[in-house]
């Protein structure tokens, strides 16, 4: 139906920038017919393979998740890194990318989505050369918060690693942030917005608020659905609050169908970081808030939301 949203994920969605690498084997395994990123089985027998009009650029652990709820997953899912996608040097960059893309038809979208590209040098510039007129959409949180919802993802997966107090600092007795640690680093909005100002306006730009998606989501996927120029099909019958889960589910009160809830990833219980820790972490981050706030014309009042605990 026209107004749909085709997405297709890239498979460096959960990875650090540093972390994203592809080889030439994949790349021609992910544009070879019977893989994920060719498979007939997974696309429509109609449409046309197109480009993404619409990213999803960030940030990790913001919420990005969550968009867009109303989009059909028509397959397939891109397989390549953000390095691969962008990539100026391979002989099929843009063709590649091309196959990898779902197929739309008239009056859809196709979006790309990858938290990383936000933090990510290259990106803005190869997205550009891509296509111009791109819109993007940025899905920010409270980089405290953020901090340490990437941690925690990190400590699942590696229960070894020091703890958030240690790899926050440089030198804990001088209260030196250690603003080189991947989790700290992408919290610095401002500074990476500063590099996608250099060729997008801020116009082709939507900030998403991490935290009013999960206290008014209908409110925000209204924004976004504005933003992409499509009708208003999502809508506040649409969610549920699971307070198990601690944020909205998607539903379709129109069939019979079970609600979707993000998995099990996600909702994991932080844990305890000591308070001054805290408290040294919000007043780093105040002035590159207030920066970004200034940069982008919006007040996501994370200092406000910090005084009412």
């Amino acid at each position: 139906a026209p107004g749909e949203v085709i997405t297709a994920q890239s498979g460096a969605f959960e990875r650090d920038p540093q972390e994203s690498s592809t080889t030439d084997e994949e790349l021609s395994r992910a544009g070879s017919p019977g893989s994920r990123g060719g498979s007939s089985r997974t696309t429509p027998g109609y449409g046309e393979k197109r480009l993404p009009q619409a990213l999803i650029i960030g940030v990790k652990k913001g919420g990005t998740r969550q968009l867009p709820p109303s989009s059909v997953t028509a397959g397939p899912q891109a397989l390549l890194s953000q390095r691969c996608i962008w990539s100026e040097t391979h002989p099929r960059g843009l063709r590649l990318l091309r196959n990898v893309m779902p197929k739309t038809l008239d009056g859809q979208i196709t979006m790309e989505k990858t938290p990383s590209y936000f933090v990510t040098n290259e990106a803005p510039r190869r997205i550009h050369s891509m296509a111009k007129d791109t819109k993007l959409i940025v899905v920010v949180r409270n980089p405290v918060t953020r901090a340490i919802s990437d941690y925690t993802q990190t400590l699942s997966k590696k229960p070894e690693i020091p703890t958030f107090e240690v790899l926050a600092f440089k030198n804990r007795t001088l209260g030196l942030i250690d603003a080189s640690w991947s989790a700290i680093r992408i919290g610095i909005y401002a500074l990476h917005l500063e590099n996608w100002l250099q060729y997008f306006p801020l116009s082709q730009i939507l900030f998403v608020s991490g935290e009013r998606l999960i206290t008014d989501p209908a409110g925000e996927m209204a924004k976004v659905q504005d933003f992409l120029g499509l009708k208003r099909i999502v809508t506040e019958k649409h969610f549920y609050f699971n307070k198990t889960k601690g944020f909205p589910c998607l539903k379709k009160p129109e069939d019979s169908s079970a609600p979707r809830c993000l998995g099990k990833s996600k909702g994991r219980t932080h844990p305890k970081i000591d308070p001054d820790v805290i408290h040294r972490l919000r007043k780093f981050y105040k002035p590159f808030n207030v920066m970004f706030y200034q940069m982008t014309g919006q007040d996501f009042q994370w200092e406000q939301e910090e005084s009412d605990k």
